[in-house]
């Protein structure tokens, strides 16, 4: 009956854990948008400042592309780091 109870125990505190981002994924999401902010900087800055051409184009969509990866990773970061969690170690259900 005792490994039971500490099993259940054990569960719990694992299933909480595991629901809310550790430490490094908040570093790393700082990190992120650190990144989203550099990579818009230099979008609006090549956008401002050099010639039109194939070349700068091309940069610019490939910056266009890392920071909608990013933006992509943040939405989840911040859905992640919104779940509530039950003291049973499940998420509640969906209100319609």
């Amino acid at each position: 009956m005792r490994s039971e109870i500490m099993h259940h125990i054990v569960e719990t505190i694992e299933a909480e854990v595991r629901s809310r981002p550790s430490p490094l994924e908040f570093e790393m999401a700082y990190q992120a948008r650190v990144a989203m902010d550099r990579i818009r900087f230099a979008i609006k800055h090549a956008e401002q400042f050099s010639k039109p051409c194939i070349h700068m184009r091309e940069a610019s969509l490939q910056l266009l592309d890392a920071l909608e990866r990013l933006e992509s990773l943040d939405r989840r970061f911040q859905a992640r780091s919104r779940i509530e969690v039950h003291r049973n170690g499940t998420a509640p259900e969906a209100k319609a």
